[in-house]
């Protein structure tokens, strides 16, 4: 009977049809629901009249109206027959179905709205016909409600799902007129209103339309009213538009700006979200895997991560409760602490504080009286120098005197013969006094006082208007730009707000396993290295691991304490290397700087070692490093070549047949035109540019994977999963031409965004993948 009311069942207003119309396309619709569909196309300068058309909700058939519209479309009199029929057999008993169904206690009214909309319009598939809308439905409704009761089991498992939402412990009847109103033996989910028993059976009559309509036990009022549409009023929401990730009603579906966009429904979209519970004794794990959904995953990790995070914060409150405790007085501040308060002990502080001031009082006070002394003392020195500078004075003055005393008494004899006789001596006398003028006159500076002595202290006084508590310096901050690398050397540079406060910088690292928790990280202090007492804003790491991510904190000290930089993820470049002479085939000319190989027919005289690549056609060689950890890039020039294999092998892997024939090697080849990957012996054609020049080369041992890709072009061409068990050497075949090797290198961006898509769909397609090779074992060797 549920089948059957399913096809029966209008694909916009979800009841029986009423009133159905015979479409076109063979499908049947409401003749109420048309009209709807009609005016959801009208608008100000299109009123219903001139609406002659519009699309089937079931096929998308557009269907074609004359001048009377609707009325001029068939009523389905058999269809009206059936439903007739139906509604009769399911008012035979209470046993009946549809009887059972009305009394039973069913899941939210959205819900089952979902699962038959999701039949009806096919998951947003665009599958048409009313068979394809009745089997989904009912699936739907099926799979929902048991959802439905393992959510409300999982909250309260000591409640049934109909006790659970009577979370009122009384709900009253919304129809009755009394005051107050009787206890609610009902629901209907359809009107939205509970009914005591007197009310129910006024309001619902066992004849239609009410026997469509359906019960469930009470719940409240809030449980039972759906969502309404933004767009379109009135209309409840009923589906989920994937391409948008909105709720949207029926209507934005049909005529809407939803309705080329792929839909599904509430449930099968609710489903998802929440949880994804699939028996494994049903279906396969590639089904399983396939069926999770990106958003689904990134709401458990989101979940799982915030976890981990309430669990770390505990700790981290658990420790401040304990320096709480530490800081606070005996007695009320225990109990000030427990109430998470923090009273700070002031009365140490301020003992600390006057001690200190009082310093610097005493230290001002013997300042003072060491400058009074310096003062007296400069005193009496200067009066010194004043009184024999003064004494220097008179002398020279006296001496000036009896000159000019002597001088004019010379002026006034009138004796010929005694003027001539003193007059030369006198003259010369006055001449030599003259001509040393500046050297009897003494050296007085009149403005000599104390102006070369001033007392400035505004330094001082700045200092003591600034006198504060000394705090730690603020975080500095890694520069990651100017930051260098090399294969095991890391260059830090950071900067710090304040440099003049900080007394030292501290510097940590450790090797990044990947973990986004940052706290949780540092706080393992077991891996981490610690570079102390650093004066400058820059430091080199010596001795790290090549290709390898490295995560680095710097913390700036002074008397007061420290804080931690931002980590700042850094890596070592890759491993450089070169081609060893000894591995090469003694039909291989290698150059001076060992980088550069070729092919040369000529047999060169090389001894035999059991390193050296021997057998026929085997014309390769190998790097001289072997590669146990880190991540690593090279790049091969391939020049003109077009016969080659470049990839990775064990110490173990045979040196007299071709690379990528034992179980030993990978490796990326060409043979003129083809392209393919090898390893055991078995071979996959990929697609890349016959135009390809040069070729990279990403070995992450860590990660066990081995890429390759079109440098030029930055362009993925394969990657290899591997389970790397011992550590692996660079190999290199070629069959023509040169080729020429640049190791050492960086990892390009574009290798590491292609790296990051490839884990993520390895992991989407991991159950898919499971039964299938990825090899084509029997594909003819190129060679």
């Amino acid at each position: 009977m549920e089948t059957l009311e399913s096809e029966l069942t209008c694909p916009i207003c979800l009841e029986l049809f009423e009133d159905p119309l015979l479409l076109p396309c063979a499908h049947s619709l409401c003749f109420n629901c048309a009209h709807r569909i009609l005016v959801s196309h009208c608008s100000t300068s299109k009123p219903l009249e001139s609406i002659s058309a519009f699309q089937c909700p079931t096929c998308r058939y557009v269907i074609t109206l004359n001048h009377r519209g609707l009325e001029g479309l068939k009523r389905n009199v058999t269809l009206q027959n059936i439903i007739d029929r139906f509604q009769k057999a399911s008012l035979s008993g209470p046993n009946s179905p549809t009887e059972s169904r009305r009394l039973q206690p069913q899941r939210p009214y959205t819900a089952t709205i979902s699962g038959t909309i999701a039949g009806t319009i096919g998951g947003g598939g665009g599958t048409s016909g009313s068979s394809a809308r009745g089997s989904p439905a009912t699936s739907s409704h099926s799979h929902s409600h048991a959802n439905h009761t393992n959510h409300v089991n999982h909250t309260n498992a000591n409640h049934s799902p109909g006790v659970v939402a009577k979370m009122d412990p009384r709900i009253s009847c919304q129809f009755c007129e009394q005051d107050p109103p009787r206890e609610a033996v009902k629901t209907c989910v359809t009107c939205e209103v509970s009914y005591c028993d007197r009310c129910l059976r006024a309001t619902h009559p066992n004849k239609k339309p009410f026997t469509s309509h359906r019960l469930v036990e009470p719940v409240p009022d809030t449980h039972i009213r759906s969502l309404t549409c933004l767009e379109h009023e009135n209309e409840k929401v009923n589906m989920y538009c994937l391409v948008d990730d909105q709720l949207i009603c029926a209507l934005c579906k049909l005529v809407g700006r939803h309705r080329e966009h792929q839909v599904s429904s509430l449930s099968e979209r609710f489903d998802k979200l929440k949880a994804y519970q699939v028996s494994p004794g049903r279906v396969s794990d590639a089904v399983m895997e396939a069926s999770k959904t990106s958003a689904a995953q990134t709401l458990e990790n989101n979940l799982t991560n915030l976890v981990k995070r309430n669990s770390e914060l505990e700790n981290q409150m658990a420790k401040l409760i304990q320096i709480c405790q530490q800081v606070e007085d005996e007695g009320e501040g225990g109990q000030m602490c427990r109430r998470g308060v923090i009273k700070v002990n002031t009365a140490m502080h301020e003992a600390k504080l006057v001690e200190e001031c009082d310093e610097l009082v005493e230290i001002i006070r013997q300042r003072k009286q060491v400058i009074a002394v310096k003062i007296k003392e400069s005193k009496v020195m200067k009066l010194r120098k004043l009184a024999q500078q003064i004494a220097n004075c008179r002398q020279c003055l006296e001496r000036s005197s009896a000159l000019i005393t002597q001088a004019e008494q010379s002026l006034k004899e009138n004796d010929h013969a005694r003027f001539l006789q003193t007059a030369r001596n006198v003259a010369e006398r006055v001449a030599m006094a003259t001509a040393s003028s500046q050297v009897l006159i003494p050296d007085v500076n009149l403005n000599e006082a104390f102006d070369n002595f001033a007392l400035d202290f505004s330094r001082e006084k700045k200092i003591l208007e600034g006198l504060d508590y000394l705090t730690a310096p603020n975080p500095p901050a890694i520069r990651d730009e100017l930051c260098t690398a090399s294969h095991d050397t890391i260059t830090v540079h950071w900067t710090s707000e304040d440099e003049f406060s900080v007394t030292s910088y501290e510097l940590q690292y450790t090797i990044y396993t990947g973990q986004t928790n940052f706290i949780s990280l540092y706080n393992s202090a077991d891996s981490w290295m610690i570079v102390p007492n650093i004066k400058q804003n820059h430091y080199t790491v010596h001795g790290l691991q090549s290709g390898t991510r490295y995560i680095f904190f710097v913390k700036a000290i002074n008397q007061a304490g420290s804080r931690n930089s931002e980590p700042a993820r850094l890596k070592t470049n890759s491993q450089p290397f070169k081609l060893d002479p000894k591995t090469a085939h003694k039909k291989l000319r290698l150059s001076n700087d060992c980088l550069t190989m070729e092919k040369d027919e000529s047999s060169l005289k090389k001894s035999h070692t059991p390193e050296r690549f021997s057998g026929t056609g085997s014309y390769g060689a190998a790097g001289n490093v072997f590669i146990d950890s880190g991540c690593h890039y090279w790049e091969v020039l391939l020049g003109a070549s077009t016969w080659y294999a470049i990839g990775v092998a064990y110490k173990s892997a045979p040196k007299n047949e071709w690379s990528g024939k034992n179980s030993s090697s990978w490796v990326f080849s060409r043979c003129n035109n083809n392209f393919m990957v090898r390893h055991d012996g078995k071979e996959m054609l990929v697609e890349a540019s016959l135009q390809l020049r040069r070729l990279g080369v990403l070995l992450d041992y860590d990660n066990n994977s081995l890429s390759f890709y079109d440098a030029m072009n930055s362009q993925h061409i394969h990657t290899f999963e591997i389970s790397f068990l011992l550590p692996v050497v660079p190999t290199f075949m070629i069959w023509n031409k040169s080729v020429m090797i640049l190791s050492g290198l960086p990892v390009p961006d574009f290798v590491d965004g292609v790296a990051s898509d490839l884990q993520e769909q390895q992991q989407q397609q991991m159950g898919l993948c499971r039964q299938e090779s990825p090899y084509l074992t029997g594909m003819k060797s190129c060679h």
